[in-house]
Parts: structure tokens; C-alpha cells; sequence
């Protein structure tokens, strides 16, 4: 089972997940000429893309769903709420594309939880992948959350025990605090329905990290407010200060690229 960031930040985010050659993305929100050339880099055909799941309708997280399910001819997975609200701004597609899901699902032969999180959008997830139960072969689970202003109790279920992390380290907060946003967009940051900040983001990982834990990706970074530097010393600072290193001395903690792939990346079984 393998996964990576295929762009990440307020200008665009889309994350792959798969296993051999079968793959699905959690969210599109690039151009699909910019999502298809990215995929190129990895050398992952478009032809093994089977769907796209919508995690909430922020045009950050859906500009290119539309466009590249009309392309590849593939079914977007999302709630019945983000469908109402995201399908005037997707454009036209077939009735087979308009897939209604609710809280688990499969998709490219991998099973799909979406979880709430805590975001000012009409509706917003996080998303586990696992790989089903097989013979001679691990569970592994890719757990993903990014666009929430706080920890919550899902978060927690779901998260706790993923074989690897794509999570939010949205901004440093002496950066936004002395930074040149209105205060109104400071609040809405800071908010329960904004992002996480990057010591809070490290505080979640010390309740989900277990010994299985072997990869860490912070995505989702402020290009104002953070830089990829200061979000990976924060949040390996506070992950070495606590008895985690002792458990989880082999875990990588990485930045996910802004507007490139990030290097696939293969869990170990």
C-alpha cells in the first residue's frame, strides 16, 4: 500500500492512496492538467485512477474534480450535503459519476471511512484508507485530516493506530499573530471552524502515534503564516521531547510539497 501528496496548501490540494496498480484521490484541487502532469512525475498512469472522494467543498479541495472525472471518466464519492451544495460548481457529468456515500465505502479495492471534522464549510471530513482484511498480508491505514480548527473526538477514533499520517500544520501562531491578515481572518484561523497550528497538530499526533506509526506527512501548510522549516522542528521537537521517540525512533516526519508531488511513499509490511 502506497501514498503521497500530489499538491498541498490553500492554492490546491489533492492526496493519492492505492496499492499495485489501483489508485484513488482524496480531493482535486488543482487543475486536472496539473493534477495529470503531477501524476506523470510518480510515472501513475490516469488509467489507474478509479474515483475521486470530496472531503468538503472549498474550491482549494474541488477545482479540478469535476474536469478530471469527466476525463478519466471515473465516480466522485461525497455526502449527500456536499452534493448539494458542490454540484452547480462541478459542471455536468453522468449520472454514474454522482456517487452518494455516507460514512464507509470501497473504492479502488480499499476500504474508505470518512469521519467529521471541525471546518467553516457545509460539510467537512477526514478520511481513512485501509486495505481489507486479506490473507498472509498486514492491515495497513493511511489516516488523513487536514482543513479542521481543532482536535476532535472522530479525530481521535479514527486516527489513532494509522500506519502513516497526512495531516494538517496549518500555521505557527506568532507568525499569524504578527502577520499582515486582518484580524477577522486571524479569528477565523484561529477558530474552531479554521486550521490547526502546528504544536496543536503535533499534540494530536502524540494520542494517534502507536508503534506501528512509520511515516508522517504535514500538509496543508499557510504560505504566510508557516514555513515547511518551521512546521517540521516544531512538530519533531515536541514528538522527541515525549516518550513517542522511545516507541517510534523509525518514524519519517516530512513536508508535503505546495505545488509538486511528494515522493510515493511505500509502507512497510
Amino acid at each position: 500500500m502506497h501514498f503521497t501528496t500530489l499538491a498541498s496548501g490553500s492554492s490546491g490540494n489533492a492526496i493519492l492512496v492505492g496499492e499495485e496498480n489501483r489508485h484513488l484521490l482524496v480531493d482535486c484541487g488543482i487543475s486536472g492538467k496539473s493534477l495529470l502532469h503531477n501524476l506523470s512525475q510518480l510515472n501513475i498512469s490516469d488509467l489507474e485512477i478509479e474515483g475521486i472522494v470530496v472531503t468538503h467543498e472549498h474550491v482549494d479541495h474541488i477545482r479540478g474534480v469535476g474536469v478530471l472525472a469527466r476525463k478519466l471518466k471515473i465516480p466522485i464519492y461525497a455526502t449527500s450535503g456536499l452534493w448539494k451544495v458542490m454540484s452547480p460548481l462541478l459542471g455536468k457529468l453522468e449520472e454514474n459519476q454522482r456517487v452518494e456515500v455516507q460514512e464507509s465505502f470501497s473504492c479502488a479495492g480499499l476500504d474508505v471511512l470518512l469521519y467529521p471534522t471541525s471546518h467553516d464549510s457545509r460539510e467537512s471530513f477526514g478520511v481513512k484508507v485501509s486495505r481489507p482484511k486479506r490473507e498472509n498480508k498486514m492491515n495497513l491505514a493511511v489516516g488523513i485530516a487536514t482543513d479542521s480548527g481543532m482536535i476532535t473526538e472522530e479525530m481521535h477514533r479514527n486516527l489513532k493506530g494509522c500506519d502513516a499520517f497526512v495531516v494538517e500544520a496549518n500555521y505557527d501562531d506568532e507568525m499569524l499573530k504578527n502577520g499582515s491578515y486582518p484580524a477577522y481572518l486571524k479569528k477565523r484561523i484561529r477558530g474552531q471552524y479554521g486550521h490547526l497550528e502546528n504544536k496543536q497538530l503535533a499534540e494530536g499526533l502524540l494520542e494517534w502515534m502507536t508503534e506501528n506509526t512509520q511515516r508522517i506527512v504535514l500538509a496543508h501548510l499557510s504560505k504566510e503564516n508557516n514555513t515547511p522549516e518551521l512546521a517540521l522542528s516544531t512538530v519533531i521537537r515536541i514528538l522527541r521531547d515525549s516518550n513517542r521517540s522511545r516507541e517510534n525512533r523509525d518514524v519519517q516526519v516530512q513536508v508535503a510539497p505546495r505545488h509538486s508531488p511528494h515522493e510515493l511513499i511505500t509502507l512497510k509490511e
